[in-house]
């Protein structure tokens, strides 16, 4: 069933987005549909209207069109008030750790960007929702920066993961609460906090945003009240988002990204409609909802969804078919989440709850390893819904399972890194690249992702063997070498050794949500033994180096 488009008429469908996003009055498609109305919504459509009767046989020209928004639309950012965390503290203890002085310096630079990043709503965005696109949410954000000017959802794991480490408790704090408010509202996270991206979500961390500030405080009652919540959100997936895929005589229960809603993007709109031009009204609908769903994939875009016409995982954007892919990361963050929600019931009691989420690890363990583990290989891959068959080209994410520790015998792991060794994609000196496929799109090669090196780096030091530690520390090194280089001479503008990434949809962002978390977690973790010494990194686990892998920090 295709999902009814969200309720606004202005910022999710209609004449008023169309017209005024097909004149591309802004650069950014996204600039239009976060302006605040100055009207009631009636009003402004119903002005629109007449508009539209004076001009009925020929488009609206620009001049009128600019008019019409300036009489009916503030600029974007108008909903917010400034707003400095109150818990932000000078010296956090975590910095104490960091043995190099100039990586400790530059740690507390990283710590003093929260206080330009944090954002208060307004109470009229409450009071009047109708004339906002942005989603109220009770609790000051952190946001990610640039044209970003909302919450993100997965985004804020490695943000919330960082506020920790600054001892920002209580704004981590707030930030949860708004992700459960969100769910008790909607049933699951939105994408972002924009009703234009209330279709559709992004990977579930909040189970593990929940951890981490539980494992910072020891609120047990905190725990007790997100509970209900946690599972509200759990169940949306496994409704709304899994398959039943039968292999070798047995029946499978998987997740996907799958958003239902056959229309462009309100944020990227034009770029949607250039896209599907010259295709059929069938394949039009079902590339709008396979674009949303990569959207709802984190990874947007990238060559890992696309399908192409003899069921190749090949082709361009118009290939893109994320919704006919079972994706190992999202499979492996569930199956952790289905850990954490067994250890949050122990913890409180509930034993007969912990057992249930244990055994729906269990099976999606198994389920993993007969769809998506290919022993030849030593990795996992993910599957194409279409063909029957796995994806076995390289992506960070074919190594989630070894991150979430979601495999059967320790020497699935194992195997895994040796796949990683091989695989090429240590041959770069600015960190694991994306995917080694040029497609031109942002999360492919050359771009390098912090959250995916993160994920590597955590999941590798947790391997048994002190050759998985090692290449942890080595790839914790490279990370930390490069982003403080680019720091340094471009303040994250990276150019020189470590080129802003490119491709896409956007212009490269001067935000740092998630390039802080990542950059703070791993100067914690390695603090003692990571260096800012001068000339590229080099590790003797990692092949010669070549040419700079360029980065793409958000």
């Amino acid at each position: 069933m295709v999902s009814p488009p969200c309720f606004s008429e202005i910022y999710c469908s209609g004449p008023v987005l169309h017209h005024m996003q097909e004149a591309k009055l802004f650069n950014d498609d996204k600039h239009f549909v976060d302006m605040k109305l100055k009207l009631p919504p009636g009003e402004v459509l119903a002005a629109f209207q007449t508009l539209l009767n004076e001009w009925p046989n020929s488009s609206i020209p620009k001049t009128k069109l600019e008019e019409f928004l300036g009489a009916n639309f503030d600029k974007p950012g108008t909903e917010f008030e400034p707003w400095t965390p109150t818990d932000w503290q000078d010296k956090p203890r975590f910095l104490s750790g960091i043995a190099d002085e100039k990586l400790r310096l530059w740690a507390e630079q990283i710590h003093g960007l929260w206080k330009s990043l944090g954002r208060k709503m307004q109470t009229s965005v409450k009071d009047h929702p109708e004339l906002y696109s942005q989603i109220f949410s009770p609790h000051p954000v952190v946001v990610p920066g640039g044209r970003f000017r909302e919450l993100y959802y997965w985004d804020s794991y490695w943000v919330i993961n960082g506020l920790i480490l600054s001892e920002m408790t209580e704004t981590a704090y707030g930030m949860i609460q708004n992700f459960l408010f969100l769910v008790e509202r909607y049933g699951f996270v939105p994408n972002g906090g924009r009703v234009y991206y209330e279709q559709r979500s992004q990977p579930p961390f909040l189970p593990l945003m929940v951890e981490s500030y539980y494992g910072a405080t020891g609120n047990q009652q905190f725990l007790r009240a997100a509970l209900p919540t946690l599972e509200t959100e759990y169940r949306f997936w496994m409704q709304n988002r899994s398959i039943t895929v039968t292999a070798t005589g047995s029946e499978h229960v998987l997740n996907r990204f799958n958003v239902e809603a056959d229309l462009p993007r309100p944020e990227s709109y034009t770029d949607d409609l250039e896209l599907v031009d010259g295709l059929s009204d069938e394949l039009r609908q079902q590339l709008y909802m396979d674009l949303k769903a990569g959207a709802e994939s984190g990874w947007d875009f990238t060559s890992r969804w696309f399908i192409n016409a003899s069921g190749q995982n090949d082709g361009t954007l118009r290939d893109t078919r994320t919704s006919q892919i079972l994706p190992v990361d999202l499979n492996a963050l569930l199956c952790r989440n289905e850990r954490l929600l067994a250890s949050f019931h122990r913890l409180l009691g509930n034993n007969e709850s912990a057992a249930l989420y244990e055994r729906a690890a269990a099976r999606r363990m198994q389920a993993m390893e007969a769809l998506l583990w290919d022993a030849e290989r030593g990795a996992w891959f993910d599957y194409n819904l279409l063909t029957n068959s796995r994806h076995f080209a390289f992506y960070a994410s074919n190594l989630a399972p070894v991150w979430a520790q979601c495999f059967s015998q320790p020497d699935l792991g194992e195997k895994a890194l040796q796949y990683l060794k091989a695989s090429g994609a240590l041959d770069f000196p600015n960190g694991v690249p994306t995917s080694l496929r040029d497609s031109g799109q942002q999360w492919d090669y050359p771009n390098a992702w912090p959250p995916l090196q993160h994920m590597l780096i955590e999941g590798l030091s947790k391997l048994s063997s002190e050759e998985g530690k090692k290449l942890a520390f080595d790839l914790a090194q490279r990370w930390i070498k490069t982003n403080w280089l680019a720091y340094q001479e471009y303040e994250y503008d990276v150019n020189g050794d470590g080129k802003p990434g490119g491709g896409g949809e956007y212009e490269v962002q001067l935000g740092f949500g998630w390039t802080n978390g990542v950059a703070l977690q791993l100067l914690d973790q390695y603090g003692a033994t990571l260096t800012s010494g001068g000339g590229r990194v080099r590790s003797d686990l990692l092949l010669p180096l070549v040419a700079s892998v360029a980065l793409m920090l958000r």
